[in-house]
């Protein structure tokens, strides 16, 4: 299709197309600009191409807001089935929950490099190649991260060295 009858077509209907299609998906502006590559890999131009236009964008934001619904129920299902950080029934240490929400709030690198150690097992050399980092440098994020838990629950470390 002829690049300058493209460009007039997005000029005139991409702000609608985007409105249009944000009533239906999370991604309207990627649904309209595939719409809009999928009419410049036709050789001609439809007989009505607003309508047509339309039509896509339709089409493709149904099938971006099944995905999306897909997604979210295999996250939810994943999350659900997922085994707890901690042990419930444990008694002793910190509330989980409040361990849980600390860390959410650390830097993501620093998150990183906590679950990646004391869940995943992995020691410093490995979580810095998957990091793309030293060891020496994950090895300081995890004390920065240990160090910020400890404040924010009102931790102590009693063998600080053993850490």
């Amino acid at each position: 299709m002829d690049p300058d009858a493209i460009g007039r077509l997005l000029d005139r209907h991409e702000a609608a197309l985007v409105l249009f299609a944000r009533q239906l998906c999370d991604a309207p502006e990627d649904v309209a600009q595939e719409a809009f590559l999928r009419l410049s890999a036709l050789e001609r131009e439809p007989d009505d191409p607003g309508a047509w236009l339309f039509r896509v964008v339709r089409n493709l934001a149904l099938d971006s807001a099944r995905a999306a619904g897909r997604r979210r129920r295999h996250e939810a299902r994943a999350a659900a089935e997922s085994p707890a950080w901690f042990d419930p029934a444990a008694t002793d240490g910190p509330d989980p929950d409040a361990v849980q929400d600390a860390l959410r709030t650390l830097p993501r690198e620093e998150r990183e490099v906590v679950v990646a150690h004391l869940w995943g097992g992995l020691t410093f050399e490995q979580i810095g190649r998957v990091n793309g980092a030293s060891s020496s440098t994950s090895h300081r994020a995890y004390m920065r991260a240990l160090q910020t838990l400890r404040e924010r629950l009102g931790a102590s470390c009693p063998n600080r060295e053993k850490t």
